[in-house]
């Protein structure tokens, strides 16, 4: 059990969508909550740092890139409850979205896999539906 499992209150979580071209940036996550399942890049904000930094820190942190200028996205709120009904994991993330400018993803810290993805051709990475629509909205932002 992690020390964010059964909260007494909600984490922030800070997501980001990179997009370069047609294609997104993608992570395998590495670590539970969705263990193995595909996302966007992101993590807990922590204390003192505001939400873009932490973006570009998770950013960084993960893949080992950095982007030019950000764009407030949407949020998500993700509860997950354990078979008794009990809050196992509670995030309210705030995605952000960039366009990529340079260099080439590389899986690092709590990722196993970076990669670009291209957004017409998302289906094989078996994304949640709030990810499809957080990857339109910056779509139109930045696309």
């Amino acid at each position: 059990m992690t020390d964010r499992e059964y909260p007494t209150r909600p984490f922030v979580g800070i997501g980001i969508v990179v997009i370069k071209g047609d294609h997104v940036l993608l992570c395998q996550r590495g670590k539970p909550p969705n263990l193995g399942s595909w996302t966007l890049p992101g993590g807990a904000q922590d204390v003192g740092e505001t939400c873009e930094e932490a973006a570009r820190r998770e950013l960084m942190e993960e893949c080992g890139l950095a982007v030019g200028e950000l764009h407030f996205c949407a949020h998500v709120d993700t509860i997950r409850r354990d078979e008794d009904g009990r809050v196992r994991f509670h995030y309210t993330i705030l995605d952000f979205a960039a366009r990529w400018v340079a260099g080439e993803p590389v899986a690092a810290t709590d990722v196993t896999s970076a990669v670009w993805a291209p957004m017409d051709a998302l289906e094989p990475y078996g994304l949640w539906s709030e990810a499809h629509r957080i990857i339109g909205i910056a779509r139109r932002l930045v696309g």
